[in-house]
């Protein structure tokens, strides 16, 4: 305590005792350094506003001596330092010292601390906090602002600090030099450029963040300065932007802008004034500064803080959502890239954004196209669920079909990475990812039908759909984990889109594969090291080869990848790749050979791992597969007790899917049941679950028609099999007909069965009667003797008593104009109706080989052709139920598809083709439908004449858009995959027929109305099969068209002679459009024999050639059409509007093309046709 006088209260004035001399000559250090220390304990201890100052006079002069300020010892420095802080203490705010001599001591000070106050354990460092802290409280430091080289002072300060707080200090002293330097801005009236770059200098660090001291300093400075820094900031960064010109170099430009973003982080109110001149860049020529401004405020928008950012300067923002559609592509691709944070840190602007984004899913550019696509893939699952729409993610999968090849990649990832995040919240049944996410798959099996798409949607649902097992030990791969997955994510597929998940699972294809036939050539060539028939191996290799290669993305480069996989020639690798491609392997087995596989082949040959992996997914059974059958019988038991297969519960929706899938794996793929025989066998005797029962008895149908040796021989089963033949369910029926065979003692146990099915045929009810003609639909087919031991009884009663049947249209149904009826819900009338045309159909299948095959099938080709003919009935008054015609006659259809795999029985059949094709354009559409997918089965394994591939082009004017499109992509592929020799016999020589089908079609019309249409079914076929190569064979078989004649009429002659001459023309404007050269053929082509005959001399030929068949306004419409494809349109400018319907009205009537047909067919007794006792008789 101070004392204070007793009289008057006044406290008297503290004086310095200290008066010993500081400087001068003989003095030690140790006695300056001892004098120095009482000085300063002195000075701290005297008070600045009670100090005496008179006394303190020969120590402010002495220690600011030379010898003092530049003594060699550190101590004696720092000692001085701190007294002349205390003396500058006691004198404020009046510094006893003039300028000179301030710019010393000042110089001093920060040259101590800069030296000294490096850490806690460095010498003296208490007298530098102390003479810091003096500096930071007393707030002498200002002083500096009064002196002439108050900037170089600033300027070193500054550099000195930042310099001296990397040294991790206490938070003391960092806080201490904050408050050094915000004193010294306050206090400046200006500040110099160079201490702006330092301060600056802090923000561009690339240690920026709390965790650089510098950087914490900086924005502690700034934020403290901020309404003193602002015009000082925006002058720095104008400065920057006004010096650069076009031709320098933009480093410090975009310095500047890194700085801003920066700065908006961590002190935001700094860029008051500099927003309104990033705005300002958004409007100037200069393509670089628009496109930085844009990425800058961008970023800034979409920061933690951009709503307030927004609030602020809303011209600001509302100009920067122009820059979406500013004139250069580059400034539009840094808007969307900016724009990731909008949608999380901009929830009331979402809406703007969003249609923002929308309208660039539609951008001129496809980079542009690619970045919104990408963007949604670095969304997170809570971002996506809650800040984008449903409908913008759709459009976004929509980009699936973009004509670019990397948006179709970026889109298809973004959408795949969604669900991937979102499965587990589907999978525990959370509404809100459902109804947001769950629709992702099937719009990838949507797309996996269209051959641009296919690859990279095959990919995606690979890759996030259906991953591959995680786990890296086999130990924790749960198998039903994976077919769990599977089934969850069926429950929100169409019927549509569950086929194509089984077409892309590699269920459906045919074994040996393509792929497995690869394998085994590539070891046949060894490396090219061959000992013998090295011709026929090269060549089957190649083969291989290319027909891989057609149905891969890029042909060109899967050649060169598939041949230099044959020249590895690595023997490990095959054995992985058979080892995945093999349907005994189980999952556990296929993930560890499957990464094996591409692990060595990344080391051997990384160039050509996409295309391999690509091979090896397609090849392998990685979806469904043995691993999966045990899980899939468990969720049926389950999920299915009563049997009756329509309960909408979660475990029902499971047990339907796994009944789609076992159903599947029966159809295309059972050698995966060969482990699992004793479980199905089992399951057949659990009567309680009848849908179970079924998916096992056609199991194991299926795998003993794969293998004989795999059917079960225990007599209990037998027993089992045989009641079910005989039983009313006609699913049981039916596959237990055909296991029965196969059984022992098989032959005469269909026998049996065949009797008393015959025996009851005319006794039993209605619904045992589908029963019953289910199962000789099987019997005529695997078992012909049995079935042919009574084929007369059951004939007989099949023609007359159910398809000779009425089937009169219900008087409830009379205004209907449904023309179709689905599987499930087919009355058992119709239902037997059906099966009686496939036994008819079976049984001439079963007679292939035997001598009376024409007779057995004769018959039943021309009740198949007059069902055509009569839309459906057999009655020729077209009173029948039209339900009931339309599946009638898809199943005649469909009989002839099947049994025109057979050459003998094609030949008969072609002599009516045109009315077998124009299936294709039913009026029903699911007749349509169904029909083109039967003709693309058979035809992609090739079991069908070349002529039937002219099918497809009858779709042309299909109002449904999907059939068309199915058709071009068989027809797309099929080309694609086919050997050169076999492109020419099934695609281009089938020409001439193509042509004469046209002829003969009930449409055709030598009008300016009719031959439009014609002209679109040619540009079709050119658009689709035509190149530079097969123009002129093309154009050669159009012209050879008129070298012939109809073997039926005058009248089609002229007709194909009118084709020849459009198709003549329309191939000339085509090659004229992409500049193909028309060559001649010096070869003769042979023209198909059967439908046409040769003229009957040279003068009849001659004639024919010199006259013109197509009428002259025909001509004119084909110039002008030409003439508009050749200025940017294509065939496709010919579309004329047709009625979009699914469900057609009643057929047009027959026309004079359909007339001549009835004529020629004639109608028929089909009782009589199946009675050798009856004469067959005709109707005019």
């Amino acid at each position: 305590m101070v004392a204070q006088t007793r009289g008057a209260g006044q406290v008297s004035p503290q004086k310095l005792k200290f008066h010993d001399k500081l400087a001068g000559k003989g003095l030690s250090t140790d006695a300056l350094l001892k004098k120095l220390k009482g000085l300063h304990t002195q000075l701290a201890e005297l008070d600045q506003d009670r100090v005496d100052t008179s006394t303190l006079a020969t120590a402010r002069k002495e220690l600011i001596h030379n010898t003092i300020l530049l003594h060699k010892d550190r101590g004696v420095k720092a000692y001085a330092a701190c007294c002349l802080a205390d003396i500058l203490r006691l004198f404020a705010p009046d510094a006893p010292y003039t300028h000179n001599e301030l710019r010393d001591i000042f110089q001093f000070f920060f040259r101590q601390l800069a030296t000294g106050l490096k850490g806690p354990d460095s010498p003296y460092y208490n007298e530098y906090f102390h003479l810091l802290e003096s500096l930071s409280t007393v707030k002498s430091v200002v002083l500096v602002c009064d002196l002439p080289n108050a900037e170089e002072l600033m300027i070193d300060v500054f550099r000195d600090f930042f310099a001296l707080v990397r040294h991790d200090l206490a938070k003391k002293i960092e806080l201490h030099m904050a408050d050094v330097l915000v004193a010294l801005i306050d206090e400046s009236t200006t500040l110099p450029s160079e201490l702006m770059d330092i301060i600056m200098a802090q923000f561009l660090d690339k240690n920026v963040g709390h965790d650089n001291p510098a950087y914490r300093l900086a924005v502690q400075v700034c934020n403290t300065t901020s309404d003193k820094l602002q015009r000082h900031i925006c002058q720095y960064f104008t400065e920057i932007i006004v010096q650069h010109t076009p031709e320098e170099e933009l480093d410090d430009v975009r310095k500047a802008h890194e700085l801003v973003k920066q700065l908006n982080k961590s002190c935001p109110s700094l860029l008051h004034l500099v927003i309104p001149q990033l705005e300002e860049e958004l409007r100037v020529e200069d393509l670089t500064l628009r496109c930085m401004a844009t990425q800058v405020l961008g970023e800034m928008f979409s920061d933690k803080g951009g709503m307030d950012l927004v609030r602020k300067y809303p011209t600001t923002w509302n100009f920067w959502m122009l820059r979406r559609n500013d004139k250069s592509p580059v400034v539009r691709l840094a808007f969307v890239e900016a724009a990731h944070g909008l949608l999380v840190n901009l929830p009331e602007q979402k809406d703007v954004v969003e249609e923002a984004l929308g309208t660039k899913l539609l951008d001129p550019d496809e980079k542009i196209r690619a970045a919104v696509c990408k963007l949604y893939s670095q969304l997170d699952y809570e971002t996506a669920l809650h800040h984008v729409s449903e409908q913008q993610l759709r459009s976004v999968a929509e980009r699936g079909f973009d004509k670019k090849g990397v948006v179709r990649v970026e889109a298809l990832n973004s959408i795949g990475k969604l669900y991937s995040l979102a499965y587990p919240e589907i999978e525990n049944g959370d509404q809100g990812a459902i109804k947001q996410f769950s629709w992702i798959p099937q719009s990838l099996l949507k797309m996996i039908n269209s051959q641009e798409v296919k690859a990279v949607a095959e990919h995606t649902l690979a890759e996030f759909v259906f991953p591959l097992l995680a786990s890296s030990r086999e130990a924790d791969m749960d198998e039903s984990v994976w077919t769990d997955r599977l089934l969850t994510t069926m429950k929100f597929l169409d019927e549509k889109a569950i086929a194509s998940l089984i077409s892309f699972s590699g269920l459906k294809l045919a074994r040996p594969s393509v792929y497995e036939r690869f394998v085994q050539c590539c070891r046949e060539n060894n490396a090219g090291i061959i000992d013998e028939n090295e011709e026929d191996t090269v060549r089957k290799l190649n083969a291989c080869i290319n027909r891989l290669s057609a149905t891969l993305p890029d042909p060109q480069k899967a050649v060169d990848d598939l041949s230099a996989f044959a020249k590895l020639n690595e023997s490990r690798l095959y054995k992985l790749l058979e080892v995945c491609m093999d349907p005994q392997t189980n999952l556990k087995l296929l993930v560890k050979s499957s990464r094996e596989f591409l692990r060595r082949l990344e080391q051997s040959s990384a160039g050509i791992l996409s295309t391999m992996g690509t091979v090896l997914r397609r090849a392998s059974l990685r979806l469904i597969n043995q691993s999966s059958v045990p899980s899939l019988l468990r969720h049926l038991q389950r999920g299915d007790p009563t049997g009756d297969g329509y309960g909408t519960s979660q475990a029902q929706l499971l047990a339907n899917n796994s009944q789609a899938i076992l159903s599947s794996i029966s159809k295309h793929c059972p050698s995966i049941y060969k482990a699992h025989i004793g479980e199905l066998t089992k399951a057949i005797a659990d009567e309680k679950n009848p849908r179970l029962v079924e998916v096992c008895l056609q199991a194991l149908a299926s795998l003993t028609n794969w293998d004989e040796k795999l059917a079960p021989g225990d007599k209990r089963t037998g027993e089992r099999v045989t009641r079910s033949v005989l039983e009313d369910n006609h699913r049981h029926a039916k596959h237990s007909a055909r296991l029965l065979g196969k059984l022992k003692n098989g032959e005469k146990l269909s026998s049996d069965a065949v009797d008393t099915i015959a025996n009851d045929l005319t006794d039993v009810d209605e619904h045992k009667l589908v029963a019953h003609v289910a199962a000789l639909v099987e019997f005529a087919r695997t078992s012909p003797d049995a079935f042919e031991s009574r084929s007369e009884t059951i004939m007989n009663f099949l023609v007359k008593k159910v398809l000779m049947s009425p089937s009169p249209l219900s008087p409830d149904d009379m205004d209907s104009d449904v023309e179709w009826v689905e599987n499930d819900n087919l009355s058992s009338s119709l239902r037997t109706r059906i099966l009686a045309l496939k036994v008819c159909r079976n049984r001439c299948l079963a007679h292939v080989a035997s001598d009376t095959a024409l007779e057995v099938t004769t018959p039943v080709l021309k009740m198949f052709f007059t069902l055509l003919e009569h839309n459906g009935s057999l009655h020729g008054n077209g009173k029948d139920d039209p339900q009931v015609r339309a599946r009638m006659r898809l199943q005649a259809a469909v009989s002839l598809l099947h049994l025109s795999t057979v050459s003998q029985y094609a030949s008969a059949i072609s002599q009516n083709f045109a009315l077998l094709a124009i299936t294709a354009q039913d009026p029903c559409y699911q007749v349509r439908m169904i029909f083109l997918q039967k003709y693309i089965t058979l035809a992609t394994r090739q079991l069908l004449p070349p002529h039937f591939n002219v099918i497809p082009f009858l779709t042309v004017h299909d109002p449904e858009p999907d059939v068309k499109a199915t058709a071009k992509a068989y027809v797309e592929l099929a080309y694609r995959a086919s050997s050169p020799s076999a492109r020419v016999n099934r695609f281009e020589m089938i020409f001439v027929q193509f042509l004469h089908l046209l002829a003969h079609h009930p449409d055709f019309a030598l009008t300016q109305e009719g031959l439009p249409d014609m002209a679109k079914y040619i540009d079709f076929y050119l658009e689709s099969v035509a190149s530079a190569e097969n123009v002129s064979l093309l154009f050669h078989l159009a012209g050879k068209a008129k070298t012939v004649r109809d073997s039926e009429s005058h009248l089609y002659s002229e007709y194909l002679y009118a084709l020849s001459e459009l198709s003549q023309h329309i191939i000339k404007a085509l090659a004229k459009a992409r500049s193909w050269a028309l060559q001649s053929i010096p070869s003769k082509v042979k023209m198909p024999t059967g439908i046409l005959r040769p003229l009957p001399n040279a003068e009849a030929a001659n004639k024919i050639l010199k006259q013109v068949f197509l009428p002259a306004e025909a001509l004119d419409w084909v110039n002008v059409q030409s003439r508009s494809s050749k200025a940017g349109g294509d065939a496709r400018a010919l579309d004329r509007p047709k009625p979009i319907r699914k469900h057609a009205g009643k057929r047009k009537e027959l026309s004079i093309g359909r007339m001549v047909m009835r004529s020629k067919l004639g109608l028929y007794n089909i009782s009589a046709l199946f009675n050798p006792t009856h004469e067959a008789t005709t109707r005019e």
